[in-house]
C-alpha cells in the first residue's frame, strides 16, 4: 500500500474514466450552458399560456424534456470532473455554476406544473387526441396529477424553486468538510511502517487480521470526527430542517412521507422494513455470537466488525482479476449482458483507484447520450471486487432504461436503484461459493455474505431507524445537537448488536461519518433492494432463460410506472413483507452453514 496518495496528474490514463466521451473540451460545456438558457427563455414565452392549446402544450412539454436532458447531462460532466479531484478550484467553480444554473431554471420553468393542474383533465385528452404526439407525455402528465395535493400554486413554485441551491448547501458543506479538508493521522501498519490514514484506507485497515491495526485506525479516525462533531451536528441539523421546510410547504404530514412520495412509494413499505428487522434482530445478534468465537475474542468491539472472521484466508485481488470474475459469475444473466460489461470495462467507464481530493467510496452516475460511469477506489480486496459487480450493475441498469426509453422516462426511481446492483452482487457471490472445493475458503466466503447482510440489511436498516427518529425529534421541536444524536445513535446500534458487542464510546459518533444521511432518507432502499435482489438471483440461477428475460425487462422499464409495480415484473412484491422475511431466512441458512464449517 502506497504510503502518501498520489495526485490526479500520477494517475495511469487506463486507470480513469473518459470524460471526453461526454465533452471534447468544457468549450461545448459551456456552449451547452448558452442553449440551456435560449431554451429556457423560449418557455419562459409560454408562462400563462401554456394548455391554451395542443400546440401549446407540445411545445412545452417538447422543450422542457430538451432542457432536462442537457442540463442533466451538463450537471454530470461537471461533477465528474469534481468527484476526481475535489480540491480542483476549477472543477469546483464549474460545479457551482452548474448547480446555480439549475436552480435559476427550475424557477424560470416552474409555473409548467401548476398550469397543467388547472387544465381540465378532459381537456387534455382531447389535446392527445387532437396531436397523438402529445401521447409520449401521458404518463409525466399522469405523475404531475398524482402530485397535485402537493403541488403549490405557480407563484410558490417559483419561490420553491429558487431555494433549490440553498437546500443543496448542507451536503455541499458536509462533502468539503469530510471529503477535501478533514486529515487523519499517520499510523503503523502491520509491518510497523507509517501510513497515513483516509477515508479511502479506514475501511481496509480496519479489515486487517492485526488488531492493533484496526484498532488504531478506529480510535484516529473518530478522534478527528469527534473534533468536528458539533460542526457536523450543524450540518445535519440544517438538512433535517430544509426537509422540514419542503415536506410542510407542500402538505406533507413528515419528512419521511415527502420523500417516499417523491418515488411513488407509501411509507409503509418503510415501515414493514424496520418491523420485520426489528422482530429479526436476533439473526444479527447470532452473527456477533458467532464472530466473536470465529475470532476467538473475549470481547468483540466494534473495530471487530469488519476483518474477516475466517483468519488466513484472505488474498489479494487485482483489478484485472476481479474483472474476469465478475464477467463469469454474470453469465447467467446472458451474453448482450456480459457484452456491455466488457465495454465498461475495457473503454475507460470507470475510475478506478485512489488519489489526493478524489471523492470517498464508489458510485456509478451518467447522463442520457452517453455511457454511465463508475468511480472505484480500488484496493484489491474481496470487497471492492464485490463493489466493482456492484457499481456496474447500476451502470447496466441506466444502459438499459437509457437504451429503451425516451429521457423523460429513463431514469428509475431511486426506490429501485440498488436492485441491479445487489443482483450483481448475489450472483458473484453464489458463483464463488459454487466453484469453491476447500472448505476453509467456503467459511470465509459464507463470512462475507453474512457480512453482505449484516451491512446491506441490518446496517441499512440501523441508519434507516436514526434518519426517521432525528427527523421525528426536528418535527417534534426537538433540535439536533451532538448530544442527543450521538447518544440516540450509540442506542439504536446497542439494539441491532446485542449484548456480546462492545459498542465502544466512539461508536456513538459514527452518524457523523455518514454522507447518505444528506440523501433524504435514501438508506433503507439499501436494505429493501437487497431483499428485492435475494429473489430475483436466485430466480435466475434456478428458472433461467424466463427470468432472465422478466429480470432485464425490468431493467428497461425505466420510471415507467410506479417502482413498487414495475419490481413485481421480476416477480417481487413490496408492498408486503414477504420478500423481507423471505432474505432473512436465507441468511438463517447462511448461518447455520457457517457455524457446521467452524
Amino acid at each position: 500500500m502506497a504510503k502518501e496518495l498520489i495526485t490526479r496528474d500520477q494517475v495511469k490514463e487506463e486507470d480513469t474514466w473518459n470524460i471526453k466521451d461526454m465533452y471534447e473540451d468544457a468549450s461545448q460545456w459551456e456552449a451547452d450552458l448558452e442553449e440551456i438558457k435560449r431554451l429556457t427563455a423560449l418557455v419562459t414565452e409560454y408562462e400563462g399560456k401554456v394548455c391554451k392549446d395542443a400546440k401549446n402544450l407540445l411545445f412545452v412539454l417538447n422543450n422542457l424534456a430538451i432542457i432536462s436532458e442537457k442540463i442533466d447531462f451538463d450537471y454530470n460532466y461537471a461533477q465528474r470532473l469534481f468527484d476526481q479531484d475535489q480540491g480542483n478550484t476549477t472543477h469546483q467553480a464549474m460545479s457551482a455554476k452548474i448547480f446555480s444554473l439549475y436552480s435559476e431554471v427550475m424557477s424560470q420553468i416552474s409555473f409548467v406544473d401548476p398550469e397543467i393542474l388547472e387544465c381540465d383533465a378532459a381537456v387534455i385528452e382531447g389535446y392527445m387526441r387532437e396531436l397523438p404526439e402529445l401521447e409520449l407525455y401521458r404518463i409525466q402528465i399522469k405523475e404531475i396529477q398524482r402530485l397535485k395535493p402537493h403541488t403549490l400554486s405557480a407563484e410558490i413554485e417559483k419561490v420553491a424553486a429558487m431555494t433549490t441551491e440553498m437546500c443543496q448547501s448542507p451536503d455541499d458543506i458536509y462533502c468539503a468538510l469530510t471529503n477535501v479538508d478533514l486529515s487523519f493521522g499517520m499510523l503503523k501498519d502491520e509491518n510497523d511502517e507509517d501510513i497515513r490514514l483516509t477515508e479511502g484506507r479506514y475501511i481496509h485497515l480496519l479489515e486487517s487480521p492485526n488488531r492493533r491495526v484496526r484498532k488504531d485506525a478506529f480510535e484516529e479516525y473518530y478522534r478527528v470526527y469527534k473534533q468536528f462533531l458539533n460542526t457536523i451536528a450543524a450540518v445535519y441539523n440544517s438538512q433535517v430542517k430544509t426537509q422540514c421546510f419542503n415536506s410542510k410547504l407542500r402538505g406533507y404530514a413528515s419528512n419521511l412521507e415527502a420523500a417516499v412520495d417523491a418515488s411513488n412509494v407509501s411509507p409503509q413499505v418503510y415501515k414493514n422494513l424496520l418491523d420485520t428487522i426489528d422482530k429479526n434482530v436476533d439473526k444479527l445478534h447470532r452473527y456477533v455470537s458467532l464472530r466473536k468465537k470465529c475470532l476467538g475474542l473475549d470481547e468483540l468491539h466494534m473495530y471487530d466488525i469488519y476483518t474477516p472472521m475466517i483468519a488466513g484466508v484472505a488474498k489479494e485481488i487485482s483489478y484485472e482479476e476481479a474483472k474476469e470474475t465478475i464477467l463469469k459469475a454474470l453469465a447467467p444473466l446472458g451474453e448482450d449482458y456480459v457484452a456491455l460489461l466488457k465495454e465498461g470495462f475495457e473503454n475507460r467507464w470507470i475510475d478506478v483507484y485512489e488519489n489526493q481530493g478524489k471523492r470517498s467510496g464508489a458510485y456509478s452516475a451518467g447522463a442520457y447520450g452517453c455511457h454511465p460511469y463508475v468511480l472505484m477506489n480500488y484496493d484489491n480486496t474481496l470487497d471492492k471486487m464485490f463493489t466493482l459487480a456492484h457499481e456496474m450493475g447500476h451502470a447496466l441498469h441506466s444502459y438499459y432504461s437509457d437504451t429503451n426509453q425516451p429521457y423523460i422516462y429513463s431514469q428509475y426511481k431511486i426506490f429501485v436503484a440498488e436492485v441491479a446492483s445487489t443482483t450483481n452482487e448475489i450472483l458473484l457471490m453464489e458463483y464463488l461459493l459454487k466453484n469453491c472445493t476447500d472448505d476453509k475458503e467456503k467459511a470465509y466466503l459464507l463470512n462475507h455474505y453474512l457480512d453482505g447482510f449484516k451491512g446491506t440489511v441490518f446496517r441499512q436498516a440501523q441508519f434507516a431507524e436514526f434518519e426517521m427518529k432525528t427527523n421525528a425529534m426536528a418535527e417534534s421541536g426537538e433540535g439536533l445537537n451532538a448530544d442527543n444524536l450521538s447518544k440516540l445513535y450509540k442506542e439504536i446500534n446497542e439494539k441491532y448488536y446485542g449484548s456480546e458487542m462492545i459498542s465502544d464510546d466512539q461508536i456513538a459518533y459514527e452518524w457523523a461519518r455518514i454522507p447518505h444521511f444528506y440523501y433524504n432518507f435514501y438508506v433503507y432502499q439499501y436494505a429493501t433492494s437487497y431483499c428485492a435482489a435475494q429473489a430475483i438471483a436466485h430466480d435466475v440461477l434456478e428458472k433461467g432463460t424466463p427470468a432472465v428475460e422478466a429480470y432485464k425487462k425490468f431493467l428497461s422499464s425505466g420510471c415507467t410506472d410506479a417502482p413498487v409495480e414495475l419490481l413485481k415484473i421480476a416477480g417481487v412484491d413490496l408492498t408486503t413483507a414477504a420478500p423481507i422475511q423471505s432474505a432473512l431466512d436465507t441468511m438463517d441458512r447462511v448461518l447455520a452453514e457457517l457455524e457446521t464449517l467452524v
